[in-house]
């Protein structure tokens, strides 16, 4: 195992990507792990498991903002993740950069993402079979991330891109994100929203219990979604295809309350095409909601056609969410086939 690891860190350190190098051979890669691969089946059907929510970081392109990703960060580490992968009954990952660079100015920004795009872009075509990924973009310059985005759908083959929550305390259901959003709707991509935080509830968060990831990162997904609904992003541009974290933050189980607020209080609403709850079932989500009444109860506000399965790896979440869609009650075959893979190809354009 030593010598193996270590084959993934020089190979990773070649190619500038913390947890893999796009020098390995995929031929060989899959002769390594094919004895120990667990293979998922539904209802005697073999299925392509995707990961819709997993991790990267770009030392090359963090440097530039003054941040040293140290050599051991478990990320680093491509030997652990092909492992867990497949000891879990993951296929395929979907990669993802959490957004950081937004205070950062113009030409940073730009270097910054291109170097991010061109890396993803390269490790995706050296390992089809495992991974896809979303491009990063400068939100808080929305002309400039509206091109990066094309960029990297055009140019990259990205399946779309990942974004922060709110760009340094401003909604992204502004007007002066509405170029990013048009060119996200021309391109029929995918949005995958990943929170970054709540600054001005930091106070209110500290102490024990982690509150400001266990409450604040699903608090900013329901904050998010809420502002595209009632602000009007989502009747704008009705095409968008968003992939909110987490299971939608807290909004899938308290959604009733947004529809009896309109009741209440009808003018807040005015605007509106139709009812709140509504909005839901054009919205995607994956399906870390940890147990099985939760991601009933999201299929059932949702649909099932809009839930696919997320680890948020490396970070230690959910580290049986493959057995936790086969585990609940309530899910018909075709319906357990739809979150581990089916809707995540659909969605993202990925060959089974």
């Amino acid at each position: 195992m030593t010598n193996r690891r270590q084959f993934f860190r020089d190979a990773a350190a070649a190619a500038g990507i913390v947890f893999t190098g796009c020098n390995l051979s995929s031929h060989r890669l899959a002769a390594q792990t094919s004895a120990r691969k667990r293979r998922v089946t539904v209802g005697g059907r073999p299925i392509k498991t995707i990961d819709i929510h997993a991790h990267v970081v770009i030392p090359e392109a963090t440097a530039l903002m003054g941040t040293k990703t140290a050599p051991s960060d478990p990320t680093v580490i491509a030997a652990e993740r092909f492992e867990r992968m497949d000891e879990w009954g993951t296929d395929m990952q979907v990669l993802s950069i959490n957004a950081n660079w937004y205070s950062v100015e113009k030409d940073v920004a730009e270097k910054m993402i291109r170097i991010q795009n061109e890396k993803l872009a390269e490790l995706c075509r050296t390992h089809p079979d495992r991974f896809a990924a979303f491009a990063s973009v400068a939100l808080q310059f929305p002309d400039l991330a509206a091109d990066q985005l094309e960029e990297g759908v055009r140019k990259y083959n990205l399946r779309g891109a990942a974004i922060g929550g709110h760009v340094n305390g401003d909604e992204l259901s502004a007007s002066k994100f509405d170029p990013f959003w048009k060119k996200a709707e021309e391109l029929d991509c995918t949005i995958f929203m990943h929170p970054q935080g709540i600054p001005e509830m930091q106070k209110r968060l500290e102490g024990k219990g982690g509150l400001t990831n266990v409450i604040g990162n699903p608090l900013e997904t329901t904050i998010f979604l809420s502002h595209l609904i009632f602000d009007g992003t989502l009747d704008r541009f009705p095409r968008l295809k968003i992939c909110a974290s987490h299971g939608g933050g807290y909004l899938p189980s308290y959604a009733a309350r947004s529809d009896y607020g309109c009741v209440r209080f009808p003018g807040t609403c005015a605007a509106l095409k139709k009812k709140p709850t509504e909005y839901l079932r054009q919205l995607y989500y994956d399906s870390m909601v940890f147990t099985p009444e939760g991601l009933r109860h999201l299929v059932a506000e949702c649909g099932v056609s809009q839930i696919m399965i997320g680890t948020d790896y490396p970070y230690a979440w959910s580290t049986t969410t493959v057995d936790h869609v086969l585990q609940t009650p309530g899910l018909s075959d075709a319906d357990r086939r739809a979150i581990l893979g089916e809707n995540a190809a659909r969605l993202l354009r990925i060959k089974t």
